[in-house]
């Protein structure tokens, strides 16, 4: 399974899902934690075509949000291709509909926020040790 491969380390799973069992499950992962009909999941590859990051949108509250989820990329490919993901995550809420994306990012991730900044996204609120965030673009952008 191709994201089992991406978090085979317990400390990888434990930030992208600190509630999942390691090693990591592939059945338990769709049916616990990609559970909704209109949960959407995604791969981020790498110029080879090998996959490097992981994401998925939930709808948020209100059908017109999606919540972006489960963020990860691997270690040797961090370093530009968070705006990459971010990038395509926001493509991917359009193509679902959405005309906003939510999420929340831990505190201490200072790359993470730095992406997210950098990609438009308001910080909402900060509570436990994260940041509620968010990025409109509303009916009529393109």
């Amino acid at each position: 399974m191709p994201l089992a491969a991406l978090l085979n380390d317990e400390d990888d799973l434990s930030l992208v899902n600190p509630n999942a069992k390691h090693p990591f499950d592939p059945l338990e992962w769709q049916e616990k934690w990609l559970n909704e009909p209109d949960d959407a999941s995604f791969y981020l590859v790498d110029e080879t075509g090998r996959e490097v990051g992981f994401f998925a949108l939930r709808v948020g509250i209100g059908p017109e949000v999606r919540h972006l989820v489960y963020v990860f990329i691997e270690e040797g490919a961090r370093g530009g291709a968070g705006k990459e993901l971010a990038a395509l995550a926001e493509q991917a809420a359009r193509d679902l509909g959405a005309i906003s994306i939510t999420l929340k990012v831990e505190l201490d991730n200072e790359p993470a926020l730095k992406v997210y900044e950098a990609a438009g996204y308001e910080e909402l609120g900060r509570s436990n040790g994260m940041a509620t965030m968010r990025r409109d673009w509303g009916p009529d952008f393109g």
